[in-house]
Parts: structure tokens; sequence; C-alpha cells
């Protein structure tokens, strides 16, 4: 008999459309070079899709996640999609994602807190499933950024890629692998990261109906990172009754290599606890972590049946921030 309280990752997967971009490519559309990029992001190529949208991302993303369970689609409860450059208001992602999988028992919604997305969607699922009748949860980040940017702007066209990852969550009889949380927001800053504007437009009003490109305070955003993430770690270890140097691994939203390097300092902990691969994919917002656990799994440094304290922690838009700790084996 399950114990409807615990929580468990049965299964990871990812999808990322083929197209690879490198910095040297992106010097035919503009003024920039591999080294300017890779000096202030680590970036060195990412993945652009060439007409899929969102929804054809992460609808192939979800796929390779249940090949990876014994879960049948029909078996799954709720899907949740976290995204900020959805294919457009409505129908959601999630509800394409939940036709195309057939899984016919499961209601579906889209979440928006831009790159902590998956950190809020993934905390959400979690506590809806602990009181729900069924037994599964399909969390998704799937992001085409490519269509969100202004590719005349070298400060924000070379940070971004496009793709899709996830995970399925489940009930299980063994030990709860959510430990603990902290999930933030300060809208007070908001404009600090904008996309998608829309002005009013009706028989009222008449105004420009245009739709705005991503923009982006890259400094105010470094600032609020490096003072924020640090301390959200330090309060899930600290609410976890844990240790720090009993981290196995930190995840954090691959948006830049030098912020990751910059909180690998304050914690005081190796670099080598940092996984990343900004440097192949860019930043893909809320796909960012998924993507990231995906290939951990795939390789078999988490999820490999070792016990392991992981953190996960993104930043974002709105402007959001969320930190995890999982126990996972």
């Amino acid at each position: 008999m399950m114990d409807k309280n615990h929580v468990k990752i049965y299964s990871t997967g990812r999808y990322i459309p083929p197209n690879r971009v490198s910095n040297h490519d992106l010097t035919s559309w503009m003024d920039t070079s591999d080294e300017w990029i890779v000096k202030r992001t680590g970036i060195r190529s990412r993945y652009l899709s060439r007409g899929d949208n969102t929804s054809d991302l992460c609808i192939k993303a979800a796929h390779n996640v249940l090949e990876g369970s014994h879960v049948n689609a029909d078996e799954i409860g709720l899907i949740i999609v976290a995204t900020m450059s959805p294919d457009g208001q409505s129908p959601s992602v999630a509800s394409k994602v939940q036709s195309a999988i057939q899984a016919g028992q499961a209601m579906a919604f889209d979440m928006n807190a831009a790159c902590s997305g998956f950190v809020y969607a993934l905390s959400t699922a979690e506590k809806i499933l602990r009181h729900a009748p069924y037994s599964y949860a399909l969390v998704l980040g799937g992001e085409v950024m490519s269509k969100e940017i202004d590719w005349t702007d070298r400060k924000t066209a070379v940070l971004f890629g496009d793709g899709a990852a996830g995970v399925l969550i489940g009930k299980t009889d063994e030990s709860d692998q959510f430990i603990s949380e902290d999930l933030h927001a300060n809208g007070d800053k908001g404009e600090a990261l904008t996309s998608g504007n829309r002005k009013v437009d009706n028989p009222l009003i008449q105004s420009d109906k245009s739709v705005s490109y991503l923009t982006m305070d890259g400094r105010e955003i470094f600032n609020f990172v490096t003072r924020s993430i640090p301390d959200s770690i330090q309060k899930v270890i600290e609410d976890g009754e844990t240790e720090i140097e009993d981290i196995d691994y930190f995840l954090l939203h691959q948006a830049n290599a030098r912020i990751i390097e910059i909180v690998a300092k304050k914690l005081k902990r190796p670099i080598e606890a940092f996984p990343m691969n900004i440097q192949n994919y860019g930043n893909t917002s809320a796909a960012s972590l998924p993507i990231l656990l995906d290939e951990l799994a795939k390789d078999r440094t988490v999820l490999n049946g070792k016990k392991q304290k992981i953190i996960l922690s993104a930043f974002g838009g709105g402007l959001t921030w969320g930190t995890l700790l999982l126990e996972i084996n």
C-alpha cells in the first residue's frame, strides 16, 4: 500500500531541436564574437527550432520521459508545463501534451515563472499529488526562446536557446525525496526582465497591437541572483536539517557560468559539485534545469540507485527564484 505522503522522481527525459548554432554562426547575423560571448557567459553554442513550437518540443520530451518509465499515459493525473514562450494563450501547451500522449485522465495547465518555472511547477505538482486520487504527475519545462528574442540585440540574442525536458513524479512507499523548499518572488523588480507585453486594444481604445521582444537588465539580475540564491540554498539546507557538506550536487539554472562560479564561491563548495551544460545549450529558461537533470540521470551521475542529496535552484523574470532539496536514489 503506497504511503500517500511520499513522492519520488520515477523518470526523466528531454528533447533538443537538432539545429546547433555556434557562436561563430551568430557572427553572420550580428556584431559579436566567440571570445566576447564565452568570456561573459560561458556559452559556446545553442540549439534553435526551425519551426517546431513549444508544444512540439514538449510532446517529444514527454514521450521520452514516459519511455524511461513503466507508467502508461492514462495513469497520469496531472500535467504541468513551465514555459514563458507558449504557442499561444489558449489552448495551453500542457493541454496539447495531454492530447498528444493520450493522457486521458489528466488535468493540465501551464505555469509561467520564467526561468524559475520548473522549480515552481515541480513544487506545485508534488503538493497536488500528495492529496490527489491519482498516482503520477508529469512536469515539463519547455521553451522556444528564439521567437521571443530581438535578433539584432546581441545583449540578449546570444544568451538563449530552445529545448524541453521534464520528469515523471509519483507516489511511493519508499522514503520521500522532497525534503525542503524555498520559493520567492519580488515584483518590485519585475521590469528587469520583460517579454511579450501587449497593450489594451478594444473598441474603446486604439493602441499599438505589437508584441514586445524580451528585454533584460543583465546587471540588475546578476546582482539579484548572486545575493539571493546562496541565501535560498542555505535556507533549504537548514530547513532540511542537513549540512552543506552532505550535498552531492548543486543543479543551478544555466543562465551564466560566471553566476554559478560566484554562487559556488560564496557557498565555499568546489565548482565540481555544480554541473554545467550552459556551454552547449545557452539559457533555455524553464527547460534549463530539467535538461541538466536528464543529462546527469542518463550518464548515471544522479538517479543511479545510490542515495544522494541534490539541490535544484533557479531564478528568473518576475523576479522569481526558488530552491528544492531532494534526497534521491
